[in-house]
């Protein structure tokens, strides 16, 4: 059997692949694996890459159905290591659903949830079994689960192991108010100790890195001044709460490396922003063999301060988007390596919540949804710095892979996980009100009217055809995965 995109007659729908196959070959002229890009088919079995045919392949693959996507690229699916989905407690903000259909829709085939935006956040074994039992038949993408490091259990090393024994892939913590009641933030102390316990289990602690600073800048807010300007926002939440968060954890970076007190562990720096002296200390730390890495987000390299309307709080996220200069540096470390991942940092809400009409900078709910749209975006702002299809693939699968410890995921190799997107980097389109959206809520993307180019034709999870020519499969067959 032979199909040829599109094949949409050919698709079926009510289990958990639209493909009604569980051994086959899909090929394209242009497949993102081996470190190299050109013609090969990739051999799908029981969930499962079983070989790569580079170059001409047609002589291998005749006894099996094959699926030719012709010159479309098929590239490991996505990993996004920063996503807030939301459930249990405020599904009405996104939910497993939704947020894993959107995952699909874009190319994402594993999803790693925040411990926190739900309630009860994850900061046991208990509420860990919540978040497992909601997201239970809900789930279109594999989902693993990050737990929360907060003063409660930080300092208590049986209450940590209970939660890390429970399977979550590792922590993350606030050095600043999370805006979330029952996640309270973190100190250097907390964050020193919990990275003690970590070590043992050689998981990582995902760090949110800005702190309040101890002295306030010239730039900060100064008198009465306007709340729907973004020039307001900025100046209450300066690069100097980057800076002070990362000159705060010295120490704990220090007691990374080989022969420190917390060998084996390593430091994840969330959603970097300011691209100057925050940047540079964390250069410094990794020069001196700090096990520390370092994600950026599509919004802080798509968009600039210049450019958010005043008013429009769907811009509005923390740390904020900041401006030209900030963002051409940004991609300047990405492209030499000193940010080694990129992440969405899906953290949507319900548009009440925005404040899209009162348009209040510094009442909205901070975060940008983003999930279904991180592929075309960063394919189409990165264009112009030349980037290539394999550093796409280490950003947003391989490095992602290597930090939630998935060791059968990231790449196109025998033996790994059929995760796989097939995607067209030269179709444009218009996020318009007619582009279909699975966000629960669409309105409230700071992406919607943008031009991106970068089509996702279809996903495959383990093998599994989950979404194709804007169709999902009939069933959400996802895992939930729990490190051991």
């Amino acid at each position: 059997l032979l199909y040829t995109a599109p094949f949409s007659k050919s698709l079926g729908g009510e289990g958990c692949s639209l493909l009604p196959h569980g051994h086959f070959w899909i090929a394209s002229q242009r497949v993102v694996a081996l470190g190299r890009v050109g013609p090969a088919a990739v051999e799908v079995k029981e969930g499962l890459i079983n070989a790569i045919a580079v170059g001409d392949y047609r002589s291998f693959v005749l006894r099996r159905p094959l699926v030719d996507y012709g010159d479309a690229v098929i590239m490991p699916g996505l990993i996004d290591v920063h996503a807030h989905l939301d459930e249990p407690g405020r599904a009405e903000w996104e939910g497993f659903s939704t947020g894993t259909r959107a995952a699909a829709a874009g190319g994402i085939t594993t999803l790693v949830d925040m411990p926190l935006n739900s309630f009860p956040s994850t900061v046991s074994e208990e509420t860990l079994k919540l978040k497992v039992d909601a997201a239970r038949d809900k789930l279109y993408v594999d989902v693993g689960f990050w737990g929360g490091l907060v003063p409660e259990n930080a300092l208590n090393p049986s209450k940590l192991e209970s939660l890390l024994n429970a399977g979550v892939l590792g922590l993350k913590s606030f050095m600043c108010p999370s805006g979330i009641n029952d996640f309270p933030m973190t100190n250097s102390s907390h964050i020193e100790e919990g990275l003690v316990t970590l070590a043992k289990y050689k998981r990582p602690l995902l760090i949110h890195a800005e702190r309040i600073p101890d002295v306030s800048s010239d730039e900060e807010l100064d008198g009465e001044l306007d709340p729907r300007s973004y020039a307001t926002y900025l100046k209450s939440r300066t690069p100097a709460w980057e800076e002070s968060a990362v000159r705060d954890l010295k120490r704990a970076m220090k007691d990374t490396e080989v022969g420190g007190r917390s060998e084996g562990a390593h430091l994840h720096i969330v959603h970097l922003s300011d691209s100057k002296t925050t940047l540079d200390l964390l250069k410094d730390a990794k020069h001196s063999g700090a096990k520390v890495t370092i994600e950026t987000c599509p919004h802080y390299l798509a968009f600039s301060a210049e450019e958010v309307p005043d008013g429009d709080t769907r811009f509005k996220c923390s740390p904020p988007i900041r401006d030209a200069a900030n963002k051409e540096n940004l991609w300047e470390a990405l492209l030499d390596g000193h940010i080694d991942m990129l992440s969405s940092d899906h953290s949507p809400s319900t548009p009440d919540l925005k404040l899209m009409e009162e348009g209040n900078f510094m009442k909205a709910w901070g975060g940008i949804s983003s999930l279904q749209f991180v592929l075309p975006v960063t394919w189409s702002h990165g264009k112009k710095y030349g980037i290539t299809l394999n550093q796409l693939a280490s950003w947003w699968s391989e490095k992602p892979a290597e930090l939630a410890g998935q060791k059968n995921k990231g790449s196109i190799l025998p033996g790994y996980h059929a995760d796989i997107v097939v995607w067209k980097p030269e179709a444009q389109f218009h996020l318009d009100d007619t582009h279909a959206v699975y966000h629960k809520h669409r309105n409230i993307s700071a992406y919607l009217g943008k031009e991106l180019s970068g089509k996702v034709l279809s996903t495959f999870v383990r093998g599994n055809l989950v979404f194709a020519e804007g169709r999902h499969a009939g069933a959400a067959c996802g895992a939930t995965i729990l490190a051991k």
